[in-house]
This record gives C-alpha cells, sequence and structure tokens, in this order.
C-alpha cells in the first residue's frame, strides 16, 4: 500500500501532467488564432491593395498592375491600359532653354493652340456619337470616368468598343489634366526623353502614345493643346511651359492635383 507522500507526489504528477495538457491546448488555439489572424490580415491588405490599384472604382483597375514608375494616381480608371514602368531620361540631360510657352512653341517649330471652343462637357455612354473638332481632343461629351493620372504604354484609343478611351481622355482633362501624346513611332531615347519630364513632375498629367494623330508630340488641356510635327529637344520646354500654365484649369476639378 502506497504511504502517504507517494500518493501526495502521484496526486501532485497527475496535476501538473493536467497542466501541461491544458496549456498545450491553449498555445494551439491561440497559435490557431495567430494563424487566422493572419489570414484576415492578407486578406484586409490584399483588398485595399485591389482598391488602390483600382484607382477606388469598384475594380475598374487590376491590382499590381500599376508601378512606381508609372505613377499612377487614385483620380479615376486605368482598366485596360498598360502602366509605362520605365525609368525616364533625367532632365538635366537636358536643361530648360525657354521658359516662355510661345517663345519655347514657336523655337521647337510647334503651332500653339489657345482658348479653342469649348465643344460641350456633357457625360454620355459609349452608346452616343461624339465628334471632337481638333486632333487631339481638347473638349467635348465625354464618358463618366476619366483615365488616371500616369504614364501608360496602351494607346488611348477612339475605338468605342473599349472601355477606357478617347472620351475617357477627354474628362480627364476636364478636370484640369495635362495630356502629353507621342507616336508610337517615336524612337526609344525620344519616348523616356519625354518620359523623364514627365516623372519629374507628374501630378496632373498624364502621357501616353497616340496613333491617331499626326504630330510626333502633342500637349492637350481644357480647349488649349500645343502640336509637334516633329521633335526636338526644345519640345521639352514646351512641355514644360504648358504644363505650368495649364494645369489645374480645368472646368470640374473635382479630383484636387497635389503640386507640393
Amino acid at each position: 500500500m502506497a504511504s502517504r507522500k507517494e500518493e501526495k507526489e502521484r496526486l501532485r504528477a497527475q496535476r501538473l501532467a493536467a497542466e501541461r495538457a491544458a496549456g498545450s491546448g491553449g498555445r494551439r488555439r491561440m497559435m490557431a488564432g495567430y494563424v487566422v489572424a493572419g489570414i484576415l490580415t492578407v486578406a484586409v491588405i490584399a483588398g485595399l491593395v485591389a482598391v488602390i490599384a483600382s484607382g477606388g472604382s469598384g475594380g475598374d483597375g487590376s491590382a499590381g498592375s500599376a508601378c512606381d514608375n508609372a505613377h499612377v494616381q487614385n483620380t479615376g480608371s486605368f482598366k485596360g491600359l498598360e502602366p509605362d514602368c520605365r525609368q525616364g531620361t533625367s532632365e538635366s540631360v537636358s536643361p530648360t532653354q525657354f521658359g516662355d510657352l510661345a517663345v519655347s512653341a514657336q523655337k521647337a517649330g510647334c503651332q500653339l493652340k489657345e482658348d479653342l471652343p469649348d465643344e460641350g462637357n456633357t457625360h454620355v455612354p459609349n452608346s452616343t456619337a461624339v465628334h471632337y473638332g481638333t486632333v487631339p481632343p481638347t473638349s467635348g461629351n465625354h464618358n463618366p470616368v476619366p483615365i488616371s493620372d500616369g504614364a501608360y504604354k496602351t494607346p488611348v484609343t477612339s475605338d468605342t468598343s473599349k472601355e477606357t478611351n478617347i472620351r475617357n481622355e477627354v474628362h480627364a482633362m476636364e478636370h484640369g489634366r495635362i495630356e502629353i501624346h507621342y507616336t508610337p513611332d517615336l524612337p526609344e531615347d525620344q519616348q523616356l526623353a519625354l518620359k523623364g519630364v514627365f516623372d519629374a513632375d507628374p501630378d496632373g498629367v498624364l502621357l501616353f502614345p497616340d496613333p491617331d494623330m499626326p504630330y510626333d508630340v502633342a500637349v492637350t488641356a481644357w480647349t488649349n493643346e500645343v502640336v509637334c510635327p516633329h521633335y526636338n529637344e526644345t519640345v521639352l520646354d514646351v512641355i514644360r511651359n504648358f504644363r505650368d500654365k495649364y494645369r489645374g484649369n480645368g472646368p470640374e476639378q473635382q479630383i484636387p492635383i497635389n503640386l507640393g
């Protein structure tokens, strides 16, 4: 028969075993809780990333399709457009020579067209026919969603079967945006020079290839544009000067432009 001391040791051993078992179960539950919390956190973060990448408009963009160098902002939609992730040429390669818009346009051989007629600003669906009086367009009826600020490699097309098209581009100008157009045939080094000007001050600016215009480069704002039949380094001055004069001057600037 076990002594009283032996019985106490047996009961103590049982108690410790039970406590260890309970502690192990608690740790398992705690770890399971951490795993669940981690999964929920990842899901929340993924949801936020999707919203940010979609332009905050309920899936108008695609998660992970943007990049830092494209400077795509939460100002509309970029669904169907490929961001331009190339690093542009530094502006130091081509310092400003002419700080006046009219002078720089004349020196670059560009045509400056200011105070053009306002062709309307009604929101219309793709099924409604729209004609723009300038190439590229500078005003007119357009789709309800603007293209987000940023640089894109996809041409903005006038094909009305596309969800993202020229009508969204016009809407962006109504919000005070500046749009830099270039022919897709422009050599890579010249495209990167344009990208460098964009990269240096991208807020409220769009950059994209435009195969529908007969110019090497054009820069547009609401009821204003400058068109350059041939690229040269002075065109970079034209872009800077036009941007600084007309950015933020749209008739419906609902989304603020951060100019630092």
